[in-house]
């Protein structure tokens, strides 16, 4: 999925203020509301937007602690393990990965010992080998993409 630049403009003037409507996008990118309309659906389309869901702060449902724990597994029962964590609602991301551990999980937690709760399920999981987990002590780069819409970023 390639962007051209008016949809590159367009995306960053959504990230700038995701609450503009298709009229007020066109007046800020010179564009006909018709043309933005068709852009934005356009982008959809292309699966060029997350999920509203990624925008919910787990700290206002009363997760304030976050943490990545690898988990190493037995490879023939991957798809079944990751199907059993899918189960976890405190796993809120979940990805493959190369390397020592086979899946790198996010997960959310009250506090210290809610966590302890949830590291113990991720172990009971058959075929969950062991587990390296990781406080995140504070997000220094949040997850962004407006830089990669900036002029000359393209490859």
């Amino acid at each position: 999925m390639l962007l051209d630049a008016t949809d590159r403009r367009l995306l960053l003037a959504l990230a700038e203020d995701p609450q503009r409507t298709a009229v007020a996008l066109a007046a800020v990118l010179g564009l006909s509301r018709n043309t933005v309309q068709a852009r934005l659906a356009g982008l959809e389309r292309k699966g060029a937007f997350l999920p509203f869901e990624r925008r919910i702060n787990p700290a206002a449902l009363g997760y304030p602690l976050m943490a990545f724990v690898h988990v190493h597994v037995h490879q023939p029962a991957l798809a079944r393990i990751t199907a059993d964590l899918a189960e976890f609602p405190e796993v809120t991301e979940a990805h493959g990965l190369t390397g020592d551990a086979d899946i790198l999980l996010r997960v959310v937690a009250a506090d210290a010992e809610d966590l302890f709760r949830i590291n113990k399920q991720i172990l009971a999981v058959d075929g969950v080998q062991r587990c390296d987990t990781n406080l995140a002590m504070g997000e220094l780069i949040p997850l962004r993409a407006t830089p990669l819409l900036q002029p000359g970023s393209q490859r």
